[in-house]
């Protein structure tokens, strides 16, 4: 279980891995747009806090999930620096205020509001990490087709879904045995001796082939599906989906407060827009 892919075939024996496909699914886009709505850190600070909580239960794979969260974390400090170069004041826009507690020179100035903005701004990124991290770590690709296929995207696209996703760690797993191969006939590709450019270039020369034999494997899957008649109703049924449980029902009632909460929200701000476009401390004001 400690080398299993981040996505997981086999439905796994947490509270959030039984869950329906269609209730994480459901909760999953909810979740998106409740996080997108607002800059309010008192709406995005619980989501952070819930998808954590449930990500570790969820029990994943730490060494990949520590490798994403690295990648991650990296780039969305990066965008934080870039915004702050770009207009060290935007604070003033958002908070409708500006108090600088100092500055380098005239055009780096160091305001409480362009700090706050950048703060919150960066744990809503982190929480729409969380939330896609918490759905890939709980649902299998069945689970996720049978999802998007109640939500009325049609069965077609969401095979191909399943499919694309099913392949994931196929291909990973053959890239890992392809590059073992390679380094046991001489080819070094050791961080710690090989330059980044020379391990890019490797890599390539893998995953191009690999890819294209992927789209041979795909080709052979779809000729298949088409002789046993796929696509000849305009209905199916998925064998992942089963009965929906107390815990289905309790998460979909949750989800249908979250979503009517956010349509009352989004059409608040619009017909009685606020002073401030986002939600910081009033002692700073």
């Amino acid at each position: 279980m400690k080398d299993k892919f981040l996505i997981n075939v086999v439905p796994g024996n947490t509270f959030l891995h039984q869950l329906t496909g269609t209730t994480k699914v459901r909760l999953f886009v909810v979740l998106l747009v409740f996080i997108t709505m607002s800059f309010d850190l008192r709406l995005i600070l619980p989501i952070f806090v819930l998808t954590w909580i449930g990500i570790i239960s969820a029990k994943p794979n730490w060494k990949q999930v520590k490798v994403i969260m690295s990648v991650v974390i990296f780039f969305n400090l990066l965008n934080i620096v870039l915004f702050y170069v770009a207009n060290p004041t935007v604070g003033e826009y958002w908070c409708n205020n500006l108090t600088i507690i100092g500055q380098l020179n005239n055009y780096f100035v160091f305001p409480i509001e362009t700090f706050w903005y950048l703060f919150v701004r960066l744990i809503k990124m982190l929480t729409n990490f969380t939330v896609s991290l918490w759905f890939i770590t709980t649902i299998t690709p069945s689970e996720f087709a049978a999802g998007l296929y109640s939500l009325g995207v049609p069965y077609k696209i969401c095979t191909v879904v399943s499919l694309g996703f099913r392949y994931i760690p196929d291909i990973a797993r053959d890239y890992e045995n392809i590059k073992i191969s390679m380094q046991l006939r001489g080819v070094e590709m050791d961080a710690k001796r090989t330059g980044i450019r020379e391990r890019l270039k490797q890599m390539v020369l893998i995953l191009v082939p690999l890819i294209i034999t992927s789209f041979d494997r795909v080709q052979t899957i779809a000729n298949g599906m088409d002789l046993r008649g796929y696509g000849r109703l305009k209905k199916r049924s998925y064998y992942c989906e089963h009965e929906p449980t107390r815990a289905d029902r309790i998460i979909q009632a949750i989800t249908l407060v979250l979503f009517l909460f956010s349509i009352g929200y989004i059409i608040s701000v619009n017909v009685w827009p606020p002073q401030t476009h986002m939600w910081c401390p009033i002692i700073w004001r």
